[in-house]
């Protein structure tokens, strides 16, 4: 997809507050400095434009980001933050169910692993809901240019091993770094937001 308009309409934390004009959704979710923010910027040919942040947590809404009048890309607050209060994380918790769960215009959700890891426990509970609620998904590992290409295969293999919802074809590898991946991850949107 060329793109060349985005604008964050709106940063919500209740239904009320989403946006009203109908547009398909496509979410991304993953743990607190995953690089959901980087996969955004990415995806929509801006260096900085959904903030990236050096102190993880920081995302505490759902942001709302039109892109070309076609569809919204969702940035979800990410999960496994330890410095932020039960309170707090649970009030985040239901936010995102709420959101995942009961958002008629959410056409697919993009889950964020790092790459260099395998799926923690978090990113096995976050796959599991997804395939729970039967929202289609995509796994993204990110942060691939800081391991060996050589390497890749068998950290697939290992990550789709780990978790019986992943497989070959919902599993792709990003880098924001040299823009691995970022085709495939926009052919999924656009089957998803047909």
């Amino acid at each position: 997809m060329k793109v060349h308009n985005v604008e964050l309409t709106i940063s919500a934390v209740r239904p009320e507050q989403y946006p009203v004009e109908g547009l398909p959704e496509i979410a991304l979710v993953g743990r607190s400095n995953v690089g959901k923010s980087s996969l955004i910027n990415t995806l929509i040919n801006r260096k900085s434009y959904a903030r990236t942040s050096s102190q993880p947590g920081k995302t505490q809404t759902l942001n709302f980001y039109n892109v070309e009048d076609l569809l919204y890309l969702v940035d979800v607050p990410g999960y496994g933050y330890a410095k932020v209060s039960k309170k707090e994380r649970d009030k985040w918790g239901r936010m995102i169910e709420t959101y995942l769960t009961q958002r008629p215009n959410l056409k697919g959700v993009i889950a964020l692993m790092d790459a260099r890891h395998e799926p923690t426990e978090l990113d096995i509970q976050m796959l599991g809901f997804l395939h729970y609620y039967q929202l289609p998904f995509l796994a993204v590992g990110t942060k691939i240019d800081k391991i060996p290409r050589s390497k890749w295969n068998k950290m697939v293999s290992n990550a789709v091993k780990k978790t019986s919802f992943l497989n070959h074809d919902n599993y792709a590898l990003f880098s924001a770094v040299n823009k691995t991946g970022k085709e495939l991850v926009w052919d999924w949107i656009e089957k998803m937001v047909e």
